[in-house]
């Protein structure tokens, strides 16, 4: 399942809107006529030599009250840029805002909206980042400086890219690539429209473009997007099989990447290669990058890379039997992953509402300027006879109609996008997200009422076979045909939901664990019962969790019916299994015994040791 990007990671580029430029800097602070030019010396280096950056503000940061107003108002800006570097988000917009508010300069405004609408991504506040956006784009024909409206566009490509909306985040990409200020280059421009590429999806393989970018950032010195571009060929190399080649490319910009100390970076080459190493079955050097990346991520953010190094934690600490650690590090990996989701439903969402309510804006002015329109002439028919003002009357009348139907229309397509964040776009039933809230409410009504509930975990056997082997058409056949199977045997009260992938799960209200395996195992025959296309035969493993042994918790009854998952699949799979006690001691055995040939399951079991034969 292809997620949104990890918005953290596009922060330095919204920073990254001058290029480098050679020279010098002063020891000292120069008279007037000469600050100016150190402070654009400091700005033109913010990233190419972020340390001699650092080392200017010190410098002017101590002749601060000796410089002019406007050059005042300048460093100002600087200090803000370098705070937000820094991750201290907080101050940085505080410092921002006062010089949005009262810089008199035009384009020192434009920038400081620019930088603080990137402030205002990685702090999800998002629905207040796209209304300054549209605010900044409005903006845009009137700011003559090709620096600073190189900024706007980066900034609005990188908010869309945040939202999902990679066609028009390439659009204002292509825009930055036909306007390159004096004096820079096309890298960041080039980062953007890759970025976006690259999470749109649907690649086979990596095009010359991408090679292409890293060269051009290198050579200009820009290495943070260089970088990261790498990263992108690094994460897809690994959704691809080519491990080795991601781990050769992760391992020899570390150490360059580790030196920028930048958090949100650094965090994902480290979650990367963790990733990589758990794929190539080094789960000591799995675990000690996986530790690094959550060392590493910005605190108190729920980040993707967060996310996979707790998951990868979790399976570590399960495939070594040390069972307490692998249930703190699950229970941390499903709370940064809802926060994640979160986010990125979150900026969806919020791009939605900010579009509708710009729409909304623009018909209720036209809808002033109508009835302003209307008023007068009806003041005019007045003065000459009043049979006539009666039909403008009318006409006025049937414009408010008008405008009230646009206005409900409107509301409606509001209230339908927050339907539609709520499910999963293949299936139609509930996402991960929003299953989660269905049931933790379901769950506080069924304790409240003293009522028992049951929680059903399925997973499509060698899914990933049928995937490799028939297509992806076909595996959205299986999963379609499998929610269909599940719908058939639930009631309304039921509560149905993908988890990921091919895992699915079904809440049970006022189901005994008996109840509950007798309708997992109506739901099991119903899924094997006949072919979805052809002679494909298709099968499931159920666990079976209830609150009668696990409580009311959603964390205990995922982990509950979890084991009793892969107790089903060690059993031999095709089969129901409920929740027991000795689950939580004994190790999930069917993943450490069995192992996958080329073409397996690769989600479910690891790969095969040379020798070693598959049980699948």
């Amino acid at each position: 399942m292809r997620r949104a990007p990890f918005t953290g990671i596009l922060l330095f580029l919204g920073l990254l809107f001058l290029g480098s430029l050679s020279g010098t800097a002063a020891a000292a602070v120069p008279e007037h006529g000469e600050s100016l030019q150190l402070l654009r010396r400091a700005d033109s280096i913010k990233t190419a030599d972020h340390p001699q950056f650092v080392e200017l503000l010190k410098q002017l940061d101590g002749h601060m009250a000796i410089l002019p107003p406007e050059q005042q108002w300048y460093l100002r800006y600087l200090d803000a840029w370098q705070v937000a570097y820094e991750g201290s988000y907080e101050g940085a917009g505080l410092q921002l805002n006062a010089i949005i508010k009262q810089s008199p300069d035009p384009t020192l405004r434009f920038r400081a909206t620019a930088t603080l609408i990137n402030i205002l991504g990685i702090g999800h506040r998002y629905e207040e980042a796209f209304t300054r956006l549209n605010q900044l784009i409005d903006q845009l024909p009137q700011i003559t400086d090709k620096t600073a409206r190189f900024q706007g566009l980066a900034e609005a490509t990188e908010l869309l890219i945040s939202a999902g909306q990679y066609d028009q985040a390439a659009t204002y990409a292509d825009q930055m690539l036909e306007n390159i200020p004096p004096g820079d280059s096309a890298c960041k421009a080039m980062f953007y429209k890759l970025h976006a590429q690259f999470h749109r999806g649907g690649m086979q393989a990596l095009d010359r473009s991408f090679q292409q970018g890293v060269d051009l950032c290198t050579r200009t010195n820009e290495t943070l997007a260089a970088d990261s571009i790498q990263a992108d060929i690094a994460s897809f190399d690994i959704q691809h099989g080519q491990t080795a080649q991601a781990i050769a490319l992760l391992r020899d910009h570390y150490a360059a990447v580790k030196r920028y100390q930048y958090p949100s970076l650094t965090s994902q080459f480290e979650a990367l290669l963790a990733q990589a190493y758990w794929q190539v079955d080094e789960p000591a050097l799995s675990k000690s990058f996986a530790l690094a990346a959550i060392d590493s991520s910005i605190k108190d953010e729920y980040t993707e890379p967060l996310s996979q190094a707790y998951d990868l934690l979790y399976r570590i600490e399960n495939r070594q039997g040390n069972y307490r650690e692998a249930l703190a590090y699950h229970e941390k990996y499903l709370a940064a992953d809802k926060g994640y989701l979160n986010s990125v439903s979150a900026a969806a969402l919020a791009y939605q509402v900010v579009k509708q309510q710009a729409q909304a804006n623009k018909v209720q002015v036209d809808a002033l300027n109508k009835q302003n329109r209307i008023l007068h002439l009806e003041q005019a028919l007045d003065r000459k006879a009043m049979e006539n003002s009666r039909l403008y009357i009318i006409l006025l009348l049937t414009v408010m109609v008008f405008i009230g139907m646009w206005l409900y229309r409107l509301k409606r397509s509001q209230l339908r996008f927050m339907w539609l964040s709520r499910l999963d776009g293949l299936t139609g039933i509930c996402n991960r997200k929003y299953f989660i809230e269905e049931t933790e409410r379901s769950l506080r009504h069924a304790e409240k009422a003293g009522q028992s509930a049951a929680l059903v975990i399925i997973d499509m056997d060698h899914f990933k076979l049928v995937n490799d082997t028939y297509g992806h058409a076909v595996g959205d056949q299986v999963l379609k045909h499998a929610v269909a199977a599940c719908q058939r045997h639930l009631h309304s009260r039921d509560i149905l939901g993908r988890l990921g992938g091919e895992e699915f799960a079904i809440l049970l209200p006022g189901k005994s664990p008996d109840q509950a395996w007798v309708c997992a195992e109506q739901i099991r025959l119903e899924i094997a019962a006949e072919p979805v296309t052809g002679d494909i035969a298709i099968t499931a493993s159920i666990g079976v969790a209830s609150t009668e042994r696990s409580g009311w918790e959603i964390r205990q009854l995922l982990t509950d019916a979890d084991h009793a998952l892969y107790r089903a699949k060690r059993d031999g799979r095709n089969r129901v299994a409920t929740s027991k006690a000795e689950d939580s001691l004994v190790s999930p055995s069917w993943k450490k015994s069995n192992c996958q040939t080329s073409g397996g399951d690769t989600q479910d079991v690891p790969p095969c040791a040379e020798g070693q034969t598959s049980s699948r």
